[in-house]
């Protein structure tokens, strides 16, 4: 490998918008890391299903095809 061509691995902090903090290693050049979803309150690890529901996307579809799949 040729010496002074690769970007600095630096330790960084991780934020969840569940509250879990945690550290890892990243090339970004940031030191702090704002992240949606973790292995903390990720349904795949949790084994509870959450529904984020953003801009209203479940009412937009009730809007536009409510009236077609009413049985």
């Amino acid at each position: 490998m040729r010496a002074d061509i690769h970007p600095n691995y630096v330790e960084v902090a991780v934020t969840c918008s569940c509250g879990n903090t945690f550290t890892t290693k990243s090339t970004m050049g940031k030191n702090a890391f704002h992240i949606e979803v973790c292995s903390s309150c990720h349904p795949f690890y949790t084994g509870k299903q959450k529904i984020v529901d953003t801009a209203g996307r479940i009412d937009k579809f009730n809007q536009k095809f409510g009236g077609f799949f009413k049985r």
